[in-house]
């Protein structure tokens, strides 16, 4: 390194420490001597494309003293014309391009470094999202890295009103975040809200992708289980609320992407809604909107019976419970509910070749031998399975952990206070979803609270 010039190794002394080059097998760098002038190229392995590369190293090597500009902008536009090429001269941004794959070239005479992007990413190929499915709909999907995910969204919209806006996030790091909108449809004020949220976000990383940057965007509803934002993989439910004025957030690393504004009607929605015509659409959304009402309301209402047997008319008197009671059935309930996510978190960690004869030995397990051994009584496991079934009629698990637990809570006062605490849980409920709040500070639930008669039955029937 003596033979360079002094400030030429005054500037790969700095770069090479603040990255401690040598202490780090993947940060590669190369020593080149380009037009007889020295050079040093720094690029990340497995972050860069090596044909690219080679193909530069080569170009660089046949570039004579002749031909070599005495300035770094003729120099570029000489013999870098077909490359996407950036000159900078903060360490801090070129620090921040090299990790993010960019390689950077320091030739000697040249003030400013110069980013070279030939740059790629480890990335599976896009499928259709495990979750998110479609009957009828695109079988694309999102992946982990950031740039196919918003190609997947032009590729819908070939329109010079999109935008796609991106912010760096986490001092350590340094996530790329993109906010996508249509700029002639879009919300303004909600727009500005969130572009100055995450301006400010002062955080050290989001370590946990979507979930770290909701809490630092909506960081005083931590205790509100009701979801401000909708989660989705699908690119082309991403289109459709940009098309429609929302905001969408991509996240680097990230094949879910978030959605705004979002409130409960929103949630409820899903693709196949549209893929179908319209009052097949709008039978799809009322049925699973009746669905996960009845998940709420089921056990509460049946264990407020088993305590008011008077209550229940003649003709419905085959629901009671037949059997023998051994344990109470608020306990049966809530070991219920406890078990059922349980058998969830132990379907994620099985592995795919035993899932089959897992479910087969939960299902004979839980069900006859628990109902045979007395713990549980058959009724209690039916309207159990009901409620979970119930569960995946919609995809946004955070509203159905939501009702969950406002079921837990009026199961618990029902028991303890029968009808006055029934009607005490719905009114807790009730009284979260009228204060409950979008980004955009309208009512969670409008157009129910508060009323809105004609834009209520637009939310529930498909246009």
């Amino acid at each position: 390194m003596n033979q360079f010039s002094k400030s030429f190794q005054k500037n790969i002394q700095y770069f090479e420490k603040q990255l401690a080059i040598n202490k780090n097998f993947d940060l590669v760098d190369k020593v080149l001597e380009i037009g007889k002038k020295k050079a040093k190229l720094y690029f990340v392995e497995g972050m860069c494309k090596d044909e690219s590369v080679q193909k530069l190293l080569e170009y660089f090597l046949e570039i004579k003293e002749a031909d070599m500009p005495q300035e770094v902008n003729g120099f570029v536009e000489q013999h870098l014309p077909s490359v996407e090429t950036e000159l900078e001269d903060d360490f801090e941004k070129i620090e921040k391009n090299y990790f993010a794959g960019v390689t950077c070239l320091f030739v000697e005479g040249f003030e400013k470094c110069i980013l070279i992007d030939a740059r790629t990413y480890p990335a599976r190929s896009v499928s259709e999202p495990e979750k998110d499915k479609t009957m009828r709909g695109s079988k694309d999907g999102f992946v982990e890295t950031i740039v196919f995910n918003t190609a997947l969204i032009r590729r819908r919209i070939r329109s010079n009103d999109l935008r796609m806006e991106m912010f760096c996030i986490g001092e350590t790091s340094k996530t790329d975040v993109v906010v996508s909108y249509m700029d002639k449809r879009v919300n303004y004020e909600l727009l500005d809200k969130v572009k100055g949220i995450l301006q400010n976000i002062k955080t050290d990383a989001l370590t946990m992708n979507q979930e770290s940057l909701a809490e630092c965007i909506a960081p005083k509803d931590k205790w509100n289980p009701f979801p401000k934002f909708k989660y989705t993989e699908r690119p082309d439910t991403a289109a459709a609320q940009v098309l429609d004025g929302g905001i969408v957030i991509l996240l680097d690393n990230s094949p879910f992407v978030m959605l705004l504004p979002t409130n409960a009607f929103t949630i409820l929605e899903e693709s196949d809604d549209f893929y179908f015509p319209a009052i097949t659409g709008t039978y799809l959304r009322l049925a699973r909107a009746v669905i996960i009402m009845t998940s709420y309301f089921l056990t509460p209402t049946f264990l407020l019976l088993t305590v008011y047997p008077q209550w229940i008319p003649e003709e419905l008197s085959f629901i009671q419970v037949k059997d023998n009671v051994n344990v109470p059935i608020i306990l049966q309930f809530l070991i219920l509910e406890v078990v059922i996510d349980g058998l969830r978190l132990a379907a994620v960690n099985t592995p795919n070749m035993l899932s089959t004869p897992f479910s087969v030995l939960a299902a004979l397990v839980l069900g006859e031998f628990s109902v045979n051994s007395g713990w549980f009584n058959a009724e209690v496991m039916l309207y159990m399975v009901f409620v979970a079934i119930a569960n995946y009629t919609q995809q946004s698990y955070e509203f159905a952990y939501a009702l969950k637990f406002y079921r837990i809570i009026t199961l618990l006062l029902t028991s303890f206070f029968g009808i006055y605490g029934y009607a005490g849980g719905i009114c807790i409920l009730l009284f979260t979803m009228i204060k409950t709040k979008t980004l955009e500070g309208k009512g969670y639930f409008y157009p129910l609270f508060p009323l809105n008669f004609k834009e209520l039955c637009r939310k529930i029937v498909r246009k």
